[in-house]
């Protein structure tokens, strides 16, 4: 297909506020910020490492450049801590014969451990559930649970330990037992190495003014995979659309309305952590709002390759849950770009990205991409740099999700909420 020229965007939409993010969005600027958090140096800014360390200290300093806030503290930082856990011993016992210890696994942060079941609240993991997204729901619920899972998950039931390699530190325990066992009288004692690690988002506030209680949320993540095995040569997996792309956009955008100064409701930016080993820094983030204040949020991730449609356009996970897609598109009205629906449904981006806690919530918040994710080459690869990636492109996405943001921002528009009974 004919590519059309990026820049009969600031032509034909809105012609003042796209004038406006021509004259403040600037190709070099996305240039420079994406440079840096792609480039070696940065050893793919994998969570846990020096170099994660450094990017969020970039990112914090770019946040208090463009003049936001930070949120809920005098640190654009988002501190908080996870913890892994190496189990050394366990024992389990029902009706005080001991049961194979294999189907049994323990999630605790307590380096000793000794518990009742009789003192637990029971949940399941039935035949025909999704194991491991059962598994998660009950380790992020915050509650001590004795879980009873189904046998037809014997085959995977050892897989559940992965669970121990990351977590949030908490005083719940939870038990996955597999199998018919009489849980009533079954006693657990396990002794774990327990390791924290500190990890942080990095969060600014630009306040609103009529609607300051509204909130709109713009965010991606910053933490990619690292190093790893060397692909002709480069050992460094840069993740430059995954996802510097994103957290680039959401920097521009943090300068743009921030001299626009027309925000009725407050802007939050956020770069979360740990998207890449369970979407961490985005759940302990939407644990710090009330999910009912946040109007909207523009989770951006991977724009850094033209689409399947060519230049001029996007996809918005989600589309069909929410209003959200029909407003961005009416603000586009005229313009050469165009949003669509997700073309990958089966991949089930909605749920995968950093958008999907804060839907799980109600919350009208989906992702906004280009990849191509039935053909993305460079996708966790250490060619994902920035030399492969279209600058200009790119940027005119970002002018697009900032222009097509406006009534939103303004609070002349409020999309409709995510119909929670509805999500898998």
């Amino acid at each position: 297909m004919a590519f059309i020229k990026p820049m009969t965007l600031v032509t034909g939409v809105l012609l003042t506020s796209a004038t406006a993010f021509a004259q403040q969005i600037k190709v070099a600027d996305v240039t420079k910020t994406i440079s840096f958090l792609a480039s070696d140096e940065m050893r793919g800014r994998q969570v846990y490492s020096p170099e994660i360390d450094k990017a969020a200290d970039f990112i914090a300093a770019e946040f208090k450049k463009a003049g936001l806030l930070p949120f809920g503290g005098s640190s654009y930082l988002q501190s908080f801590v996870m913890v892994s856990a190496t189990q050394q011993t366990i024992n389990a016992q029902a009706d005080g014969k001991e049961i194979d210890s294999k189907t049994v696994v323990v999630l605790t942060s307590k380096p000793e451990l000794s518990l009742s079941a009789a003192n637990m609240q029971v949940a399941t993991i039935q035949a025909g559930d999704n194991l491991f997204s059962k598994a998660f729901e009950y380790a992020g619920s915050g509650k001590s649970l004795l879980v009873k899972v189904d046998e037809s998950f014997s085959d995977r039931f050892s897989r559940l330990v992965f669970l121990k390699r990351n977590f949030f530190k908490t005083d719940a325990d939870i038990v996955f037992v597999l199998g018919n066992i009489d849980t009533k009288n079954l006693l657990i004692k396990a002794t774990h190495t327990i390791k924290e690690n500190k990890l942080a988002n990095v969060v600014g506030v630009l306040p609103g003014k009529k609607l300051k209680d509204d909130y709109v949320i713009f965010s991606g993540h910053y933490d990619h995979i690292g190093t790893g095995k060397p692909e002709n040569g480069d050992s460094i997996y840069n993740g430059a659309n995954d996802d510097a792309s994103g957290i680039t956009a959401i920097i521009e955008l943090a300068k743009h309305f921030k001299a626009q100064k027309n925000n009725e409701r407050t802007l939050i930016f956020a770069a979360f952590t740990a998207e890449e080993v369970g979407g961490f820094g985005s759940q302990y983030f939407s644990k710090q709002l009330s999910p009912e204040k946040v109007i909207a949020m523009f989770n951006i991730e991977m724009i850094g390759t033209d689409s399947k449609w060519g230049k001029n356009s996007a996809y918005i996970t989600g589309y069909e849950k929410t209003n959200m897609g029909d407003i961005l598109q009416k603000n586009l009205k005229g313009s050469a770009f165009t949003f669509h629906p997700d073309p990958y449904p089966d991949q089930q981006l909605f749920y995968r990205s950093d958008n999907a806690t804060l839907a799980r919530l109600g919350v009208p918040a989906h992702t906004i991409s280009t990849s191509k994710m039935d053909s993305e080459p460079n996708y966790h690869k250490a060619s994902d740099e920035v030399k492969t990636l279209d600058l200009v492109n790119m940027t005119e996405i970002i002018k697009s999700i900032g222009i097509s943001a406006q009534t939103i921002i303004s609070g002349k528009d409020t999309p409709s909420r995510v119909d929670t009974k509805e999500l898998r």
